[in-house]
């Protein structure tokens, strides 16, 4: 049995990787392509010209929790099982989104530019207790925003695929068919949805104008799931209040956006879990799954490939 495991990694990192494969054969290889003829398994991004040459490939890990883009419509074809590092960043997006949604609430920009210009600014502004948050998905990222959210006392209403009868910290649990509601009834949205098929442009003209003046729109997870056009004609002309952005349908942001100019929009660069906790959880999620791979065992986070998550 061979496992490829892509992109570089020191020799620490080599001797676990190798532990925790036991008996099967590891080898590091700066490019997919090196060895694919024989590789049973591919920790890393497998192009579609390489998959045809990949015979014996049973198993693609992705060290990145969205699959988008890793996701090709030849793998998707395949009997390959796809399996992510998805929940290595729910703690970090969940504070991003706490961060960016009292941001918005207290108009903290205006502070910046009060601090910079060394100028006293006092002014009423809001609270996120007795607000309600309507989370767009409820995967790892978005129940851990609940919790979070509920310790601010806020009311949570959940939209997720396929939902249960209940999930932690949410109030209300709602289905596809109540996404009207949950936009006319929440102070602030957040996406914490993968882009996939179903959620690609989701957020339009009528979405925008579905929610109420005094509402947010927070995304961590996707750039895309909203349209860009949309969402900026709709914060510029005051059909919505505001807009907390990591995720970007294009990234970087161009320096021509119209974003970076907004006074009620706060950009970030993709950057809400970016930390060193996120790179180690992702790290320990390949290393149980290498291990897993090697004794034949069930993987974690399969994707469904057909839902795109």
């Amino acid at each position: 049995m061979r496992i490829t495991v892509t992109g570089h990694h020191d020799e620490i990192t080599r001797r676990r990787i190798r532990r925790a494969a036991g008996d099967a054969h590891v080898a590091f290889a700066s490019d997919p392509a090196e060895g694919i003829e024989h590789a049973d398994a591919v920790v890393g991004n497998v192009p579609d010209p390489l998959l045809a040459r990949a015979s014996r490939l049973r198993w693609v890990h992705s060290p990145s929790a969205g699959v988008d883009a890793v996701l090709s419509e030849k793998l998707l074809a395949s009997e390959v099982i796809l399996t992510s590092s998805t929940g290595n960043g729910a703690i970090p997006l969940a504070e991003h989104a706490m961060m960016l949604m009292l941001m918005l609430n207290r108009d903290a920009p205006r502070w910046l530019r009060a601090q910079s210009e060394r100028r006293w600014d006092r002014y009423v502004h809001g609270e996120l207790a007795g607000r309600t948050v309507g989370l767009y998905g409820l995967g790892n990222a978005g129940l851990d925003l609940a919790a979070k959210a509920k310790a601010f006392r806020m009311r949570v209403l959940g939209m997720r695929r396929l939902p249960g009868a209940t999930a932690p910290g949410v109030d209300e649990l709602l289905g596809q068919d109540d996404f009207p509601r949950l936009l006319a009834e929440s102070d602030f949205v957040v996406v914490t949805a993968p882009l996939t098929a179903a959620t690609a442009g989701r957020f339009g003209r009528k979405a925008f104008a579905a929610m109420r003046p005094t509402a947010f729109f927070v995304c961590v997870s996707r750039g895309g799931i909203a349209d860009d056009a949309a969402l900026f004609d709709a914060v510029r002309e005051g059909e919505i209040a505001g807009a907390g952005l990591d995720a970007h349908a294009v990234e970087p942001l161009p320096r021509e956006s119209p974003f970076w100019r907004l006074p009620n929009v706060i950009v970030t660069p993709h950057n809400g879990a970016t930390t060193e906790e996120t790179a180690r959880r992702g790290f320990d999620i390949m290393l149980d799954n290498v291990g897993r791979f090697a004794r034949g065992e069930p993987l974690r986070n399969i994707v469904d490939k057909a839902a795109g998550y």
